[in-house]
């Protein structure tokens, strides 16, 4: 399958993720949105495909301080080979009570070119990693290191994440609401929809401030809805 364009991926850098749940529930797609995680640093979209870590919980033979120094340890390797332009997206079982990642792995991921950082868990160092360029999103703070309860076992396989199946590829857009899970062959459709459907709910909005009922506007089922819709677009540029 080949990667999305540049195009595609700048489309969905505009568009909102309640407005790409819409249609990807218009798809038939009601579980889409990573529950839990919150932005810590807001800002543009983060969009790209997603690179994967799975945790399963630790152990206490095999989770030393010492596993840290292992090249083949998953979370170390997948810091270290994650693409440029990928999002890193952990399935940490939706438990914050160790952390994830902290403000070095997350900085090494930034400065690789990452465009951002999911966790259904936690982060340490959240005053350092809010600072950052890069999107990061958590469930709330967690200071423990991840080797109190968190074994990482596995690097871009099919993973959870906040209730929600993430492959590795699928297309991840963050804004500043959540994050959404974009399956990877729908992610052309879906970004020209919804780029569509950005452009009308900019125009409904503007009606609905000018003292508009939303009957016949939205859903436009008045017929000249979409008259008007068209005249406003072209005087707007849009």
């Amino acid at each position: 399958m080949t990667n999305p364009s540049s195009e595609t991926l700048n489309k969905l850098a505009e568009v909102s993720t309640a407005t790409l749940t819409t249609a990807l529930f218009r798809r038939g797609f009601r579980n889409i949105f990573i529950q839990g995680p919150q932005r810590m640093n807001p800002g543009p979209n983060m969009v790209g495909p997603a690179y994967t870590l799975r945790y399963i919980p630790a152990r206490e033979d095999l989770d030393g301080l010492d596993s840290f120094a292992d090249r083949e340890n998953p979370q170390r390797k997948g810091v270290e080979e994650c693409p440029e332009g990928a999002v890193f997206v952990i399935d940490s079982r939706q438990d914050a009570t160790a952390a994830s990642a902290g403000c070095i792995l997350v900085t090494r991921l930034q400065e690789r070119g990452c465009k951002g950082i999911v966790t259904d868990g936690g982060f340490r160092d959240t005053p350092e990693i809010s600072a950052l360029r890069m999107p990061a999103y958590h469930s709330r703070p967690s200071a423990p290191t991840n080797l109190t309860k968190h074994h990482a076992v596995a690097i871009n396989d099919p993973i959870a994440c906040g209730g929600v199946s993430v492959f590795p590829g699928d297309i991840i857009v963050g804004d500043n609401e959540g994050v959404v899970c974009i399956p990877r062959h729908l992610v052309t459709e879906v970004a020209q929809e919804t780029e569509e459907m950005t452009v009308f709910e900019d125009y409904v909005l503007e009606r609905v401030q000018e003292g508009a009922s939303i009957f016949g506007l939205y859903p436009p089922t008045d017929p000249e809805t979409m008259d008007r819709f068209r005249v406003w677009r072209q005087k707007n540029n849009r």
